[in-house]
C-alpha cells in the first residue's frame, strides 16, 4: 500500500469518527451517523481529485474508503454515551483529522508534479472542506470558521511547510511528516492557549 493510500485511510477514518460525534449531538439514527461520518471522511479528498483531475475518485477506485467510514460511525453509535465530553473529543479528533488530510492532500499534488501554489490549495482543500461540509449539515458552528481559533491558518501552513521542506531537498516521507506535525502544533496550541490571528474590528466611518 502506497503512503498516500495510507493518509487517505488515516484521515477517513479519524475525520468519520468527527462527522459521527457531531451526529451524536445531533440525535441522529444509525443511517444519519453513516452519512455525516462518510460525508465528513471523503468530502474534502473528493473535491480534491475532481479539481486534480483524479479518476477514479479515490473512494470510488477503493470502496474500502466508504466501509471504513460506516465502520466508524457504527463504533460512535455504541459508545458516545461513555464519553464524558463529546464536544472535547470532537475538537481533539479533528485536529488530528486536519493534520493527517492537510498531508494527504498535499501529497497527491506532490505526486502528480503541481506548483507550490496548488500543492498548498489542496492541502488547504482536502483538510478543511469535509469538516465545513459536516458542520454545515449538522446546523453546527463551522470549526473552520470559528472566531478566535486558529484553522485553516493551521492547514496553509502545514502545506507550505511540506512544499518549503521538498525545495531544501527533504525526501518526501519527511516532508509530509513536517506539515502534519506544524499542522497539529499550531491547531493544539490554539485549542490550549488560545493562539490565534487578529480579527476585523468595524471602525466608525470617519467624517
Amino acid at each position: 500500500m502506497s503512503g498516500l493510500a495510507l493518509l487517505d485511510y488515516a484521515s477517513v477514518f479519524v475525520f468519520a469518527l468527527t462527522g459521527a460525534l457531531v451526529a451524536s449531538r445531533a440525535q441522529l439514527d444509525l443511517v444519519g451517523f453513516a452519512f455525516i461520518a462518510c460525508l465528513t471522511a471523503v468530502g474534502g479528498g473528493t473535491v480534491r481529485d475532481l479539481l486534480l483531475d483524479r479518476h477514479p475518485v479515490f473512494w470510488v477506485g477503493q470502496p474500502n474508503y466508504i466501509l471504513i467510514a460506516t465502520g466508524a460511525a457504527a463504533l460512535v453509535f455504541f459508545t458516545a454515551h461513555l464519553m464524558e465530553s463529546r464536544y472535547n473529543w470532537l475538537v481533539w479528533l479533528d485536529s488530528f483529522a486536519l493534520s493527517i488530510a492537510v498531508a494527504a492532500g498535499t501529497a497527491a499534488a506532490l505526486s502528480l508534479g503541481h506548483s507550490g501554489v496548488i500543492v498548498v490549495l489542496m492541502g488547504i482543500i482536502t483538510g478543511c472542506l469535509g469538516g465545513l461540509m459536516r458542520d454545515v449539515v449538522c446546523n453546527e458552528v463551522p470549526l473552520v470558521l470559528k472566531q478566535g481559533e486558529l484553522y485553516v491558518s493551521c492547514a496553509f501552513a502545514g502545506a507550505l511547510t511540506a512544499v518549503l521542506a521538498t525545495r531544501l531537498g527533504l525526501d518526501t516521507f519527511a516532508a509530509l511528516s513536517a506539515c502534519a506535525l506544524v499542522c497539529w502544533a499550531l491547531r493544539a496550541g490554539s485549542l490550549l492557549f488560545g493562539w490565534r490571528l487578529p480579527v476585523y474590528k468595524s471602525r466608525p466611518p470617519r467624517r
